[in-house]
């Protein structure tokens, strides 16, 4: 039987690590140079951001379609979204990404490749299911790419620019997840869903509300925002019905606008402040 001395086993364990830190100062160097001759820009970071609200929006369209809740909109919200996930994904793809990145941003194509083909065809609910599954693969794939990006980017997307993103997504899922309700697709998992969201989203807002940075047309947009929250607050409160699935349709459509308007505000405020 092979035996190793202390001595021996210590000088194998320093070998180890002064490899494993070869290795990592190896990485580093050359993701930093990666990083260099390939800056993540401002446009890109904003597409992939949006890639989260639009999973959800897409799926929330299409769900409403089947209802018949305000089709044309529904249908205007489908092709919309559609035309700004494939115009995020033309910007992304015209260069190459390190392999965690490229990873799910081939998946987020994939979702929206399935979207694509399944969401011309009439609603069921069946189709309705799948591509609420579908959109949510797409969100957990978008997340990924996101923060994939923020680890490489020469700069850093400050809380506020996160917040009003993340606050763009929760206004989407939560009327989705309404719909799906009154589609009969209603769990116990999109119940927990529906009201983990709506927490968040208030907290969402008085973050923002607390901040500082602000301006006229970011505190426009936040009374406006806070009152949009109030008609879809009470909305998701009713049995969904007729008139519930009509405010919600609405009032979220307004709610992912504002906090779209509000995102770019925070930036150029800040901009403007770092300057």
């Amino acid at each position: 039987m092979l035996s190793i001395s202390p001595l021996g086993a210590h000088h194998a364990r320093r070998r180890t690590l002064l490899q494993l830190s070869a290795a990592a100062l190896l990485c580093h160097s050359s993701g930093a140079a990666w990083a260099q001759s390939t800056p993540v820009t401002s446009l890109q970071m904003h597409r992939a951001a949006r890639f989260r609200a639009l999973s959800q929006r897409i799926a929330k369209a299409y769900c409403q379609a089947f209802l018949n809740v305000q089709p044309e909109d529904a249908a205007m919200a489908m092709v919309s979204s559609r035309q700004l996930l494939r115009a995020g994904l033309q910007e992304l793809g015209k260069q190459p990404w390190p392999d965690a990145l490229a990873r799910p941003l081939a998946q987020v194509r994939q979702f929206s490749e399935g979207l694509d083909t399944a969401l011309p065809m009439p609603p069921t609910r069946q189709s309705v299911a799948d591509a609420a599954v579908q959109a949510d693969k797409m969100l957990q794939s978008a997340d990924a790419v996101a923060d994939g990006l923020q680890k490489i980017a020469p700069f850093s997307t400050d809380k506020l620019v996160s917040t009003a993103g993340q606050q763009r997504m929760l206004s989407q899922r939560l009327a989705k997840n309404y719909f799906l309700a009154a589609a009969g697709l209603e769990s116990k998992d999109l119940r927990e869903q529906r009201t983990a969201d709506a927490a968040e989203f208030k907290r969402g807002l008085a973050s923002l509300a607390a901040s500082t940075v602000s301006n006229t047309t970011i505190r426009s947009e936040m009374t406006a925002g806070e009152m949009q929250w109030m008609f879809l607050e009470a909305a998701l409160a009713r049995e969904p019905d007729l008139r519930g699935l009509r405010a919600v349709a609405s009032t979220s459509e307004r709610l992912l606008g504002i906090m779209d308007n509000l995102a770019l505000q925070y930036e150029v405020a800040l901009k403007d402040l770092r300057s």
